[in-house]
């Protein structure tokens, strides 16, 4: 499948998003490194520090079963131009990343979508790495 459709693919589940009190649904698909699916929407709660976002709530899916690297992660929502991942999916991304790993952003108002790699979403990040460096 083309870039183009799985942005079509992720928009078909934010209606499966539960955003009561943003309104602003979210979904994501990884795809791991066996090509394995796991698709993802933001579910809210009322102690808003308690929700998940759709990216995490994918890549968590995945590690359950199995994902070790993301291949691809496609994150769409109901934004005019593609969307942008918050920082704390950003960094959960990065822990699952590698240098190959493609980070493509769409929205379901627009047919555009960026394709980004880990370094270009977020420069600079922290990683295991960064722990081996203080042993």
């Amino acid at each position: 499948m083309s870039h183009t459709d799985y942005i079509k693919k992720a928009n078909k589940l934010l209606c499966r998003a539960y955003v009561p009190y943003s309104k602003f649904p979210v979904s994501a698909i990884v795809i791991d490194q066996d090509g394995n699916e796991y698709e993802g929407v933001n579910v809210e709660n009322a102690a808003y520090g308690l929700c998940l976002c759709a990216e995490r709530n994918a890549i968590t899916s995945g590690v359950t079963k199995n994902l070790k690297s993301i291949r691809t992660i496609y994150i769409t929502g109901n934004t005019n131009e593609p969307i942008s991942p918050c920082g704390s999916c950003r960094q959960v991304i990065a822990e699952f990343s590698t240098k190959d790993t493609k980070v493509i952003l769409g929205s379901s108002k627009t047919d555009e979508y960026k394709e980004m790699d880990l370094e270009t979403l977020i420069p600079y990040y922290f990683s295991k790495n960064s722990l081996d460096e203080i042993k």
